[in-house]
């Protein structure tokens, strides 16, 4: 008789999707409360399509792609304290609004507004992955996946 535990059974079958933007956000979330300088997070097009929003509004310093025995990886260097005269801002909460189990989608006129507009707020829409601002500018909708601030 084989007997095979159910963590077996996920990985060698892959049953289980992976959630890897709560996978980045924890990251980030976790280097930012260590006081680390970089994290290292594995590399796809939707994590990579919200490193990008992150590092043009400014929460994240740098990006870097590095492979690895046939992966891929971005190296995010992130900002602890204003060291440029770059706009300069730091991650208070970073939160997975659209999950897995529960998708959440709105209209570009109720896409919500985070501290009045201090915060961002990433959508993936019909024409990619964009921050509120750009979504309400655009004229569309789509799917929340998280709010920054």
């Amino acid at each position: 008789m084989l007997i095979i535990s159910n963590n077996e059974l996920i990985k060698n079958l892959g049953i289980m999707g992976r959630d890897t933007i709560a996978e980045i956000l924890t990251s980030i979330r976790n280097a930012y409360m260590d006081q680390k300088k970089v994290v290292r997070i594995t590399s796809t097009n939707s994590t990579e399509n919200v490193i990008k929003i992150l590092l043009r509004e400014g929460f994240i310093e740098n990006m870097r792609k590095q492979r690895e025995n046939k992966k891929s990886f971005l190296v995010l260097t992130l900002r602890h304290r204003r060291t440029r005269k770059k706009p300069y801002r730091n991650i208070f909460n970073l939160n997975r609004i659209s999950r897995p189990g529960l998708r959440i989608y709105s209209n570009y006129q109720r896409i919500p507004r985070i501290l009045g507009g201090m915060g961002i707020v990433i959508l993936s829409t019909s024409r990619g992955i964009m921050t509120d601002r750009e979504a309400r500018l655009e004229g569309i909708g789509g799917e929340i996946l998280c709010s920054i601030w």
